[in-house]
């Protein structure tokens, strides 16, 4: 019956024109006259009845229309880029293909298989009016336009399509999940839009090209934030990829029919730093699980096949390594897993940048920036990390320095590999340079500042093992066993220092000299040791050579002359003095370039002085003068108030120092090789200055 509106339309048309006229006269013809109005408006409600059955049909089935124009548009694509393999291997002999993983023979294959789908799909292709029966949009519009209510039939077909397409163009709230939530979407789109173009190709102004522009417009804005939103949800790059995937086939589809995708593709930069955000994040945990599993210890071999396949993972070169086995790679396990892994992340990468519509040249700019980010941001991060963990120790930190070194150097090639795989000639581009210099000079240097913390956390826990009796009468004759414990502790990690780059080692054992002097000189000013006898400055003196002696036996080469020992010269000028009892030189000599005593801060002695002063009399340095005890009382506070004038900033005329009173019985220290001698004078009155 359908197929008949349009006769009986005109023949309603001839009857009215031409028979009534004739006939009406009769009242029958009156009666007909007055019913064709309503038989056309059935005739119109029964077109537009089919009209909704066509608008609901192809709303149900638009994902399967966009899904057979994405695939057909993505067949054509896999064709051409093969082809365009083909031509570039014949032409230049090799793989030109940005991603040069697929050797020539799988790309003679994929060629292979894609002619093949071609053929056996070319029965198979479908058209929009395969999939569609349009017939009930061209009935209506004819019968429309021959009642003369065209307008209206364009009125409420825009209006319709319009309302489907806001149906179309709201995702569903979880789509972000998988890459089907995202597939459906796109295919509905694309069905929605290629029935539009059919429909704008077929018909005479039942769609314009402004009202499809217009719709579309519409359409885009509405899908680049929906993208845009769902996106930033995706945590996996695998999905983030499928989602690039489909972006490029819906937009290359929608191309195909003339709608202009530019926005998408500027959308796709946007999602490329997502990605490359998700990318960051999936090696972070690669590279801690390649830290968590090496064992820091120099890759050993034992014969050239070995050999073979490390340097096949890494790019090592050394020849004396080649000639006998075996023997160690420097770096340890890590480094050609690390290497390989930010190989893998630029093919990750690269698999974004791929069928962008971009030049080899920003490709290769793009790669480059990117696999910046994972050295500066990512690595750099998971080696300072992995430096400030509490289970490495100073054996670890100096082959992760090794390590770095050996990383740096190999960024030279991970350039070259950027570079062969974009096609880029490094001669005639500006290209982007690779920050792995600033990159593991950071982290060693970090490493390095941990070494000097740990060095000296060590030092503290043999210092703090230190059991001296304060108050002896007599040294042992041999240094503290926690000293010389120490001391064989710093000599053998200095051994494994001499491994390390540049001035490492050497800065290494200055620090940890340097700390141990300081820590020493902590202990004999410690506020809570109350006093001190001779017999245990003696013992402590013994320790003191030690570690002078240590410093000079060039535990680390590349110190000039007495440079380590330096280390402790505050401490040996402070026992000399003390062990001398040379006061009488101090004293003379203060202030003087030249003294002897230049490094004792009289602060130091006054504190060590008051605590040998308060000495018990059974360990009394003086008991030996027992019979001059009130003289050698007065020698003590003598020097006492002397150097408490020096911390006060009093005067010293050529080393003399007079107490501020009007007459002052003073006591005269004269330096002997043998006993401590002392005399009580009289001094002149004069004038403080």
């Amino acid at each position: 019956m359908p197929s008949r509106y349009y006769s009986a339309l005109k023949t309603m048309e001839q009857l009215e024109n031409v028979y009534f006229p004739r006939v009406s006269q009769y009242r029958f013809c009156q009666l007909m006259v007055e019913n064709l109005p309503k038989l056309r408006e059935d005739i119109k409600e029964i077109s537009m009845s089919d009209l909704k059955d066509f608008l609901e049909s192809i709303r149900k089935h638009s994902d399967k229309i966009g899904e057979t124009a994405m695939k057909q548009a993505q067949q054509q694509k896999t064709f051409s880029v093969t082809l365009q393999i083909k031509q570039n291997n014949v032409k230049f002999g090799k793989n030109m293909y940005i991603n040069d993983r697929i050797p020539e023979e799988s790309s003679e294959i994929v060629l292979k298989h894609t002619f093949e789908e071609e053929e056996e799909n070319e029965e198979e292709v479908l058209t929009v009016q395969d999939l569609v029966d349009f017939s009930p949009v061209y009935r209506c519009l004819h019968i429309y336009s021959v009642l003369g209510d065209e307008e209206a039939f364009e009125n409420y077909y825009r209006k319709q399509r319009k309302k489907q397409a806001r149906l179309v163009l709201q995702p569903q709230s979880n789509m972000h999940e998988t890459v089907d939530g995202y597939r459906r979407y796109f295919t509905q789109i694309v069905g929605f839009f290629v029935v539009e173009d059919h429909i704008l190709h077929v018909t005479q102004g039942l769609v314009t090209r402004a009202y499809t522009d217009e719709l579309w417009n519409m359409a885009l804005s509405k899908i680049i934030a929906v993208l845009r939103a769902h996106s930033s949800y995706c945590t996996d790059p695998d999905l983030v990829l499928e989602l690039k995937n489909l972006i490029v086939i819906f937009a290359d589809t929608l191309q195909g029919y003339g709608f202009p995708v530019n926005r998408l593709f500027d959308l796709l930069f946007e999602i490329r730093d997502q990605y490359n955000e998700t990318l960051l994040k999936k090696w972070a945990g690669v590279f801690r699980d390649i830290f968590e599993e090496d064992n820091y210890s120099p890759i050993p071999i034992v014969n050239e096949e070995e050999y073979k396949i490390v340097i096949s993972k890494f790019p090592f070169q050394d020849p004396d390594l080649e000639k006998s086995f075996p023997k160690k790679f420097p770096m340890s396990q890590s480094v050609p897993h690390i290497y390989i892994q930010v190989k893998e992340f630029i093919y990750a990468s690269l698999k974004f940048s791929e069928s962008l519509h971009r030049s080899s040249t920003e490709i290769d700019d793009m790669l480059r920036k990117s696999t910046n980010l994972l050295l500066t941001r990512t690595l750099c991060s998971c080696l300072l990390n992995l430096i400030r963990k509490p289970h490495i120790g100073l054996t670890e930190l100096v082959q992760i320095i090794i390590n770095t070194t050996h990383l740096e150097q190999a960024c030279k090639y991970l350039e070259d590999f950027i570079t062969n795989i974009t096609n880029i000639s490094q001669e005639t581009v500006h290209t982007t340079r690779l920050y792995g210099l600033s990159t593991f000079k950071d982290a060693r240097h970090a490493a390095e500042g941990e070494i000097y913390t740990k060095l000296n956390q060590k030092i503290d826990e043999f210092v703090q093992l230190a059991d001296y009796d304060w108050t002896m009468s007599e040294p042992d004759g041999r240094a503290s066993g926690y000293l010389m414990d120490l001391i064989n502790f710093l000599r053998s990690i200095f051994q494994v220092f001499t491994h390390l780059p540049g001035k490492v080692a050497q800065t290494a054992c200055m620090s940890a000299c340097q700390h141990l002097s300081t820590s020493l000189m902590q202990m004999l000013l410690d506020s809570e040791l109350k006093q001190i006898s001779m017999g245990a400055v003696q013992q402590f003196n013994l320790d003191v050579i030690q570690c002078e002696l240590f410093a000079s036996s060039e535990p680390v080469p590349g110190f000039q002359g007495d440079t380590l020992q330096l280390a402790f010269i505050d401490l040996r000028q402070l026992l000399d003095l003390f062990m001398v009892w040379d006061w009488s030189t101090y004293l003379a000599d203060y202030g003087q370039p030249a003294s002897k005593y230049l490094r004792v801060n009289p602060n130091t002695a006054l504190t060590l002085l008051e605590k040998m002063k308060d000495t018990s009399k059974k360990n009394n340095i003086f008991a030996q003068f027992r019979k001059n005890d009130r003289d050698k009382q007065k020698l003590i506070e003598t020097v006492v108030k002397q150097l408490r004038s020096l911390v006060n900033g009093a005067a010293c005329a050529r080393g003399e120092m007079f107490l501020p009173t009007e007459a002052t019985t003073g006591v005269q220290l004269l330096p002997s090789s043998g006993r401590s001698q002392y005399r009580i004078l009289t001094v002149e009155t004069r004038q403080t200055r």
